[in-house]
C-alpha cells in the first residue's frame, strides 16, 4: 500500500511529460517547422506575434496539466492512511488490511533456532517477552512488539533439557525461573535490558527431574514452587535479607508433573476481610490431583482432602498439567487438569455449586481427546481454557450457563500447514 502513491505519481508524471511533447506546434493540424502561417487573405502574418501566441498557448497547457497532476496526487494521498514518507520507512499499518481480517490478528511465527524439541513457551506479565525452553538445554528470550519479534538472549545454564519456565510479577523486576531434567531450578534476572544474570542457582534441589515451576501471586511475596519426579514439591521463598529458603512437601512417590498456585483472594469473616491462605494444586504420575494449603497461623503446609462429588469421574493415566483458574466468583475455586488418557476435567469447589459446606470438588469432563493432553491454560478473565493436545492442536473452550463446555475456537498452526 505504501508503494502505491509513489507508483501513481510516476505514472502521472510520465503522462504529463507525454502531453507536453504533444502540445501546440506538434499536434495534428498545427503548422509544421517549414510552414508559414497565413491570414484569411493569404498574406503572411507577423511571425513574432504568432510565436508569442503559440508560447502563451503552450504555457497555459502546461499550467492546466500541472493543476490536474496536483489534484490527482492529492486524491491518491487522501485514499491512504499514511503519507508516502512514512510507509516507505516502516511496515504498513494494520489498518490497511482488509476489513474482514481486522478482527483476526495474524499469528506471530517465531523460528526459535533451538536444536531440539521445545518443551515450553511462556509470555511475561505484559506479553512483551517470550521465553522458550528446549531439550538442547538452552533458554531463548525474545522481545515481542506488535506482530514482530527480535531475539533478546540465549541462556545456557542447565546441563539437561529445560522442561518449564515461569515469569515473576513485574513488581520484582524481570525474573525468569527455569526447571530442568538436571534436578535444578535457576532464577534469572534481566538488568539492564538485554543482559541476563543467574541470581540464584538451586543445584540438586531435587533428586530427579524437575517437571514444573511457577511463581506465587505477588501478594504472597517472591515465592516459587517446583514439582519433581522425586515425588516432592519445593517451596522457594525470598527473604528481606536477599536470602532464599527451601521447604519440601512430600506429594506422591510416583512423581509430580505439574504445580499451580491458587489466585489471591479476600474472604469476609465476622465482618472483617482477610486474605485467603495460599494454596497449591499438583498433578502426579499416580493419576491424581492434590491440593496443599498453608496454615495462616503456623505457616506450615498441609494437604487438603480432595474428595470428589462423583468418584466415577477421574483420570486413568498420568496427570500432565493442572491450572487454577483466576477467581471469578467469590468463594469458588476452579482447577483444570489434563491427562495422558486424553481427558480434561474441570474441578469446582464452593461458590454457586452449593457444596461449599462439605468441601467436595465437583468434576466435569470438558472433553475426551484422541491423544494425550499436555497443557491447560486459562485466559486472564478465567472464562476461556486453552488445551494443548497430542494431536498437534490447541483448542479454546468456554463454559455455557448450564455448566457444559464447548469448543469456541481452534488455534491454526499455519507454520505446520506450510511444511
Amino acid at each position: 500500500a505504501g508503494d502505491a502513491p509513489a507508483g501513481s505519481e510516476r505514472r502521472a508524471a510520465a503522462g504529463g511529460g507525454d502531453a507536453r511533447q504533444e502540445g501546440p506546434g506538434h499536434g495534428a493540424g498545427a503548422a509544421g517547422p517549414g510552414d508559414h502561417p497565413l491570414t484569411a487573405s493569404g498574406h503572411p502574418v507577423d511571425l513574432g506575434l504568432y510565436h508569442r501566441q503559440l508560447l502563451m498557448q503552450h504555457q497555459m497547457a502546461q499550467q492546466e496539466q500541472r493543476a490536474q497532476l496536483q489534484q490527482q496526487q492529492q486524491q491518491q494521498q487522501a485514499s491512504y492512511h499514511q503519507p508516502q514518507t512514512q510507509t516507505t520507512a516502516q511496515p504498513a499499518p494494520a489498518a490497511t488490511a482488509p476489513a474482514a481480517d481486522e478482527s483476526k490478528p495474524a499469528p506471530i511465527q517465531i523460528d526459535t533456532q533451538h536444536d531440539d524439541m521445545v518443551h515450553d513457551a511462556q509470555l511475561d506479565f505484559y506479553g512483551t517477552k517470550l521465553a522458550t525452553g528446549s531439550s538442547d538445554r538452552t533458554i531463548k528470550v525474545y522481545d515481542i512488539s506488535g506482530n514482530s519479534y527480535t531475539p533478546n538472549a540465549t541462556l545456557s545454564v542447565h546441563s539437561g533439557p529445560v522442561y518449564q519456565l515461569a515469569w515473576s510479577h513485574p513488581k520484582y523486576g524481570t525474573l525468569l525461573a527455569s526447571a530442568s531434567f538436571d534436578g535444578s531450578v535457576q532464577i534469572h534476572r534481566e538488568s539492564p535490558p538485554g543482559q541476563w544474570k543467574c541470581i540464584k542457582s538451586f543445584v540438586d534441589l531435587h533428586e530427579s527431574s524437575v517437571n514444573g515451576v511457577e511463581f506465587a501471586p505477588q501478594e504472597y511475596g517472591l515465592v516459587a514452587a517446583s514439582g519433581s519426579s522425586d515425588g516432592r514439591v519445593a517451596i522457594l521463598s525470598h527473604g528481606d535479607d536477599d536470602s532464599w529458603t527451601v521447604e519440601y512437601l512430600k506429594d506422591t512417590p510416583l512423581g509430580v508433573n505439574a504445580v499451580s498456585w491458587a489466585p489471591y483472594g479476600v474472604a469476609t469473616r465476622d465482618g472483617t476481610e482477610e486474605a485467603t491462605p495460599a494454596r497449591i494444586a499438583t498433578g502426579g504420575s499416580d493419576n491424581g490431583v492434590r491440593i496443599w494449603r498453608r496454615d495462616p497461623a503456623t505457616g506450615a503446609w498441609e494437604q487438603e482432602p480432595f474428595e470428589s462429588s462423583d468418584p466415577s469421574i477421574s483420570h486413568g493415566d498420568w496427570v500432565r498439567d493442572v491450572a487454577f483458574a483466576p477467581r471469578v466468583i467469590p468463594g469458588r475455586s476452579v482447577v483444570a487438569s489434563c491427562s495422558e488418557d486424553g481427558t480434561v476435567i474441570i474441578w469446582s469447589q464452593g461458590g454457586d455449586n452449593g457444596d461449599s459446606d462439605d468441601g467436595k470438588w465437583t468434576p466435569t469432563v470438558l472433553n475426551k481427546f484422541e491423544g494425550a493432553v499436555w497443557r491447560v491454560s486459562w485466559s486472564i478473565t478465567g472464562n476461556i481454557l486453552a488445551v494443548s493436545s497430542g494431536d498437534s492442536n490447541v483448542t479454546l473452550w468456554k463454559e455455557a450457563l448450564d455448566g457444559t463446555w464447548s469448543e469456541v475456537s481452534k488455534v491454526e498452526d499455519t507454520a505446520r500447514d506450510k511444511q
